[in-house]
Formats: structure tokens, C-alpha cells, sequence
């Protein structure tokens, strides 16, 4: 197994990770800034009114974008694990 080989597999999982974190954090962060814009035009301070939108958002998220996500995730593997034969040598 090569250097090349090693890189590709590491950039591909990183390009994979990310792309899987920011489906759940872009909604999160937009809905925080919504319900802070709002916090600070009321002057209501209440920590749980930012934490339980985000909460519902990311589930929300998780359900809606779920089976993308899983498939994403099962092709990289597939991938991976068809790729040993041809790495191993």
C-alpha cells in the first residue's frame, strides 16, 4: 500500500466527515442566529429557548437527511472494502 493510496482514503473520509458535520451544523447555526436575533430584540435571556430549536433542528435534520447520510456512508465503506484486493498488492 502506498503513501498515495493512504492519502486518498484519508482525504476521502475527511471530505466525507465534513460534508456529514455540516448537514447537521449549517441548520443548527441558522436557527441559533434566528432565535438570538430574537433574544435580543425581546431582551428575553433564557438559555433554553436557544438550546431546545437547535435540539429539534438537528433531529429534524437527522431525520429528513438520515437515509442520504447512511448511504454516503455505506458507499465510502463499500468502496474501501472493495479497494483492499488492489491495495494489499
Amino acid at each position: 500500500m502506498g503513501a498515495d493510496a493512504v492519502l486518498t482514503m484519508g482525504r476521502g473520509a475527511l471530505e466525507l466527515v465534513i460534508l456529514l458535520v455540516l448537514v447537521l451544523l449549517v441548520p443548527s447555526l441558522v436557527v441559533g442566529v434566528l432565535v438570538s436575533l430574537f433574544q435580543a430584540a425581546t431582551q428575553i435571556n433564557e438559555m433554553t429557548l436557544s438550546f431546545i430549536p437547535k435540539l429539534l433542528i438537528t433531529v429534524l435534520v437527522m431525520v429528513l437527511a438520515g437515509p442520504w447520510m447512511i448511504t454516503l456512508v455505506t458507499d465510502y465503506t463499500r468502496r474501501v472494502m472493495e479497494a483492499i484486493p488492489s491495495l494489499i498488492g
